[in-house]
């Protein structure tokens, strides 16, 4: 960037949330007995947004109640402009004038909560809360809750919006631990590395006087991606005009992050509680920025997928390049959300968004991953990848990646990917947080941001162009060359290759006289057939052993006479008889080349292999280098040659990060090896004298 980057490497400052957060935990224990610790997140949640709510607007609760008591009928939107914030209560209650009277606590705290504007209702409404307070109710703590909650200080003048971020953040946290496979909640450092590296190139227009800017996260969480882009941005620009959006699945997230949203001021009807591959919330809205975390490893189709999920994916991905996932259909969501995230940026927008290793190299060269990566490079989105270490999400411990994407790429870097190995910078915590036990600090967050703004090739960079990870994977195949035999192996071989499978399987068979309950009357006829065809299949095994030779035949045409007269008097197809031929054959150099009716060479399907090659590499000079030495008789087949039927996709993408960053480990000298084990077995023996005698003098 032509101007400093010092804003990308500022150092919040340290922040004390122990007292609330152990003051709230504390609240929480008060739930055991009617509910089991996974389950306080119900009650925790809701009530700390509703105290933030009630601290907010306690300096201007007297002016509103004055108002409506002379005008009932006051505007909303006065009214707001009164509270100071985009949200007000009506009710005469607070939580702790709803202590002075236990006998109707229940009553008058769902009346307190209908005094909210109806936005805020939502939101509680969404989290389900009059469930919770009526349970609580039930079992006798709703009265202690409420009144250790009043007495919880969350002013905004006193707790600000990044100290409140980062209570949420460590309630989360904690809340997080039982989370299901693929919700890894994003920590602040995370979060800052990945806003740091998409603002640190190609965003100069941001320097610009009152710049709008647009930043959407479709995995929203609790927001803490989308304050954290406000924040940076602010510093880059303190008169940006900053818009954030906002999707998130989650009830308990969305309301965290939408009555953020509302405390500080931002249009909080910009964070929708919606799934992403469900439904785009902002269809017309194209935005500058995308930060996001989507689920790792989640399903989009199938039993494991939410309801109405996979039709939803299906209907959009029919749209092609009109919808949001024209590159194809992933093995599961991640691939999704960088598609439509690209959807919704600018000509000029960019994107961060993390993922675990599956979108680097999951799915074979057509599977609709390959397909997507293909698409990202052959249409020069992907600026780099940036890889961190391990132990740096609390309820995970997986190795995860930065992609760095760009819908209009800085000149240098067009044509080319920028793979960072990252996974070093980062230290240890004092103190594990669940799964996370290190941190990225600032200083490790200026060398990532450096290496990726730098954009040269060193130790922990490596640059390439686009074509080096696009593929094209061919087929080779020897001649068939097979010798035929009766002998002993080859008929045994005949019987453990199922070549007689369609007459009688004896495994199949075995199952379904196994099979528990009365068959199906498809499984009945089939067992009826196999019943039927055992006696000629019998007859045909036996024949074959009775005709046992030495004699080898070079080619089928030979072999075929002397397999009749085995086989005499049992009435054979000419299928059935290929499919013996084939059980009693095996390749064989030696033998003749077979042919066509042309003349044509045919090729043995049993020595099959494919060659993945990259694609501005000849077919032809790859053969003559890794394959033909070794054997030479070999010959290519793009995929398109052997299909009978539609072509094959068989030019697809992968990114195999690790290979390019790895170190070789030199082994220990075998003398110190074979020393350390022979130290090791001297200890182990006086231990066992130790533990249980010298055994020769027994």
């Amino acid at each position: 960037m032509s101007k400093e980057r010092d804003f990308l490497y500022a150092q919040d400052e340290k922040v004390d949330i122990s007292k609330e957060v152990n003051f709230i935990w504390a609240i929480a224990n008060r739930l055991r007995g009617p509910y089991q610790s996974d389950k306080y997140k119900d009650v925790i949640i809701p009530m700390v947004i509703i105290r933030r709510f009630e601290s907010a607007l306690e300096p201007t609760k007297a002016k509103v109640l004055d108002v409506l008591e002379k005008h009932p009928d006051y505007p909303d939107k006065a009214l707001k402009k009164i509270a100071g914030y985009p949200f007000y209560n009506k009710s005469r209650f607070s939580l702790a004038e709803l202590v002075n009277d236990p006998d109707h606590l229940a009553e008058n705290f769902k009346d307190y909560l209908n005094g909210f504007n109806p936005r805020v209702q939502q939101i509680i409404k969404n989290l389900e809360f009059e469930k919770q307070i009526d349970k609580m109710n039930q079992h006798n703590r709703l009265l202690s809750v409420v009144k250790a909650f009043s007495e919880l200080d969350l002013n905004p003048n006193r707790v600000d919006n990044i100290k409140m971020g980062y209570i949420f953040e460590d309630l989360i946290r904690r809340f997080s631990e039982n989370a299901e496979a693929g919700d890894h909640y994003t920590g602040r450092d995370l979060i800052a590395v990945a806003t740091a590296c998409v603002l640190a190139e190609g965003c100069e227009d941001l320097f610009d006087d009152y710049k709008i800017v647009s930043v959407l996260d479709q995995a929203a969480g609790t927001g803490g991606m989308l304050s954290t882009a406000y924040n940076f941005i602010k510093r880059m620009n303190p008169t940006a005009d900053i818009h954030l959006y906002g999707q998130e699945i989650n009830p308990e997230s969305e309301a965290i992050c939408e009555a953020e949203f509302m405390i500080k001021g931002q249009d909080s009807s910009n964070i929708r509680l919606a799934d992403t591959m469900k439904t785009d919330c902002f269809q017309n809205t194209q935005v500058r920025l995308c930060l996001e975390n989507p689920p790792f490893g989640q399903a989009w189709k199938g039993k494991e997928a939410g309801d109405g999920v996979e039709k939803a994916v299906m209907d959009e991905y029919a749209k092609g390049d009109l919808g949001r996932f024209p590159a194809g259909l992933p093995s599961d969501m991640q691939l999704l959300f960088f598609q439509s995230a690209l959807d919704k940026l600018e000509p000029n927008g960019r994107a961060a968004i993390f993922s675990n290793g599956s979108p680097l190299f999951t799915g074979g060269v057509s599977s609709g991953d390959s397909q997507i990566r293909k698409w990202l490079l052959e249409n020069d989105y992907i600026d780099a990848i940036i890889q961190l270490g391990t132990d740096l999400f609390y309820n995970t411990g997986i190795t995860t990646y930065i992609w760095i994407l760009s819908k209009q790429k800085q000149l240098h870097r067009r044509g080319k990917i920028q793979l960072i190995d990252a996974s070093s910078f980062s230290h240890k915590l004092r103190k594990a947080l669940g799964n996370k036990r290190n941190e990225i600090t600032p200083e490790d967050r200026k060398q990532i941001v450096e290496l990726y703004a730098n954009f040269e090739e060193n130790e922990y960079s490596k640059i390439f162009d686009n074509d080096e990870f696009i593929y094209r994977e061919y087929t080779i195949m020897q001649p068939l060359q097979r010798s035929y035999a009766i002998t002993p192996e080859r008929v045994e071989n005949l019987i453990s290759g199922n070549y007689l499978g369609s007459l009688y399987d004896e495994a199949k068979v075995y199952q379904l006289e196994n099979s528990e309950g009365e068959l199906s009357a498809k499984d009945q006829k089939a067992l009826d057939k196999y019943q039927e065809n055992k006696p000629k299949f019998d007859a045909i095994i036996d024949s074959l052993k009775a005709s046992i030779s030495d004699k080898t035949y070079t080619s089928p045409k030979a072999f075929e006479p002397a397999l009749t007269q085995a086989l005499v008097g049992i009435a054979l197809d000419k299928k059935l008889k290929e499919k013996i031929m084939d059980g009693l054959s095996k390749m064989d150099k030696n033998a003749e080349i077979q042919r066509d009716k042309k003349g044509n060479i045919l090729y043995d399907k049993e020595t099959k292999d494919t060659e993945t090659i990259k694609i501005n590499e000849s077919v032809e000079d790859y053969m003559k280098k890794e394959v033909l030495p070794y054997v030479p008789d070999a010959k290519w087949f793009f995929e398109e040659d052997l299909s009978k039927k539609k072509p094959v996709i068989k030019t697809g993408a992968e990114i195999p990060f690790s290979r390019f960053f790895y170190k070789y480990q030199q082994s220990e000298p075998l003398e110190k090896i074979v020393a350390d084990f022979m130290r090791l077995n001297q200890e182990t023996e006086q231990l066992t004298k130790e533990l249980f005698g010298d055994a020769s003098n027994d």
